[in-house]
């Protein structure tokens, strides 16, 4: 009998059906993580996304193994708007790094069934945070056929080997530190600066023009 082959929209959906965060301050600590992931990579070749589903193998009927990182980084892709990540169109790249936020909903074995997907597909770099009870973990290996080593509050100050970032603990909880030892800004922040930079080209290209120069020869 010959099976009817499933359509990919049903085999890899774009949505799991489940929401992005089950409260507001795991939805902001997401939020936080991929605004500054994404200026820290603005520069570089790398894909930044929160809650996105990857699929990192081709198959042709269910089950077909996926998570959705609250966030990843793919270093060596384009930025770009993705429905999802297939790994498969891709070039074969997984995401390095990724990062969980947890939730009150959260179990240890769902967790740990995490831990081992990113173990099998190629993760270098996975970090795990309870913003509620403020427990971090991660663990860090320099290639896929290594052990993972295990990363504690105890290693903590940590930085990161691919992305530079510091993880420190203090008595509110996380702070990650980009590499020029700011620490991670609110979303609204970042736009803030942008305005203000905007603000200031605009001034000085108004005062060019004024002086009969233009900005665009320049």
């Amino acid at each position: 009998m010959v099976q009817t082959p499933i359509p990919s929209n049903l085999l890899y959906p774009d949505s799991d059906g489940k929401p992005m965060a089950e409260n507001t301050l795991q939805y902001r600590w997401i939020v936080r993580l991929v605004s500054n992931l994404k200026e820290l990579l603005k520069d570089e070749i790398a894909f930044v996304a929160g809650d996105l589903l990857w699929y990192p193998v081709l198959v042709q009927r269910p089950p077909v193994p996926c998570q959705a990182p609250d966030a990843m980084v793919v270093l060596g892709r384009p930025d770009g708007d993705r429905g999802s990540y297939k790994q498969w169109e891709e070039e074969d790249i997984a995401p390095q790094v990724v990062f969980e936020v947890l939730s009150p909903s959260n179990t240890t074995t769902e967790m740990a069934a995490k831990q081992r997907f990113y173990e099998e597909y190629g993760v270098l770099e996975m970090y795990f945070y309870n913003p509620q009870s403020h427990d971090f973990w991660g663990f860090e290996r320099e290639r896929i056929e290594e052990s993972f080593r295990l990363i504690t509050p105890l290693h903590l100050p940590w930085t990161s080997p691919l992305l530079n970032i510091r993880f420190e603990l203090s008595g509110e909880g996380l702070v990650i530190y980009h590499p020029n030892g700011e620490p991670f800004k609110e979303p609204g922040d970042w736009f803030g600066e942008r305005n203000l930079a905007q603000q200031q080209r605009d001034l000085a290209f108004a005062k060019l023009e004024e002086l009969g120069i233009d900005p665009e020869t320049l």
